[in-house]
């Protein structure tokens, strides 16, 4: 039997959670019955058996792992020890997980490298390059070597995990992907998002922190102009050499 897809989201507004889904959904090429949902601001990831999925992908959040703990609330701190043990797990069986955008800076700090604000980037679509490794890597081969991706955090890995190769960067974000062991990966950049779900996502973050307020129809229309297809690859990609590991 094939065993299905898990997507873990961490978002507590919950007009984004659906959308959310439905971009990693369509960018993995899964229908709704192989790719099953958790969310990790309202349920514990105890209640899984992470073993019976093909693969794990984490989504986005606008928590922050380098919020002092003081200020961190019962919820962040709960999604971030499943977060950690989810890490756990997938690094001690080199099982297939991907974290993305809030995600890398849990498995960053969990792995020893440094996670902080210094290249914290706005809503928008960048350039990002492939390493050498990044062109040899089963995963993040399928994409070009220079290609654009829709980025939008205030923190990011500063220094590399000793044991984390580096994949792809950019020149205002020195790690935007890397992968420890053979098939645990980790993307500063929203591999899921079309420029319209990341149009709709703004609106919704508009009051975070990402922006200011007012200049949300100039990153609208800033987004809207860009055309970002290709970190869609990655997610497909992922599904293939998760549901066939040989």
């Amino acid at each position: 039997m094939t065993r299905p897809f898990l997507f873990l989201s961490a978002r507590p507004e919950a007009e984004a959670v659906g959308p959310e889904y439905e971009a990693v959904r369509r960018a993995m090429g899964l229908d709704a019955a192989r790719l099953e949902h958790l969310r990790l601001d309202v349920e514990p990831l105890s209640q899984l058996v992470l073993g019976d999925f093909a693969g794990i992908v984490v989504g986005g959040s606008p928590f922050n792992v380098t919020t002092p703990e003081e200020r961190k609330g019962a919820m962040q701190r709960r999604v971030e020890d499943d977060l950690a043990r989810l890490a756990e797990w997938a690094l001690a069986g080199d099982r297939h997980v991907m974290f993305t955008c809030y995600g890398i800076g849990v498995l960053t700090r969990l792995l020893g490298g440094t996670v902080g604000t210094r290249f914290g980037e706005d809503a928008a679509a960048v350039e990002l390059a492939l390493t050498e490794a990044g062109r040899a890597d089963r995963l993040a081969g399928v994409l070009s070597e220079r290609f654009d991706a829709l980025v939008g955090h205030k923190e990011a890995t500063e220094q590399l995990p000793g044991e984390a190769v580096l994949l792809a960067g950019s020149a205002g974000c020195p790690v935007q992907l890397y992968r420890v062991g053979e098939h645990v990966y980790a993307t500063q950049f929203h591999p899921e998002v079309s420029t319209a779900d990341f149009v709709a996502r703004a609106r919704v973050y508009r009051h975070h922190g990402y922006f200011p307020a007012s200049e949300l129809r100039e990153v609208e229309l800033r987004l809207g102009a860009a055309s970002v297809t290709e970190p869609q690859r990655l997610l497909r990609r992922f599904v293939e050499l998760a549901a066939d590991p040989a």
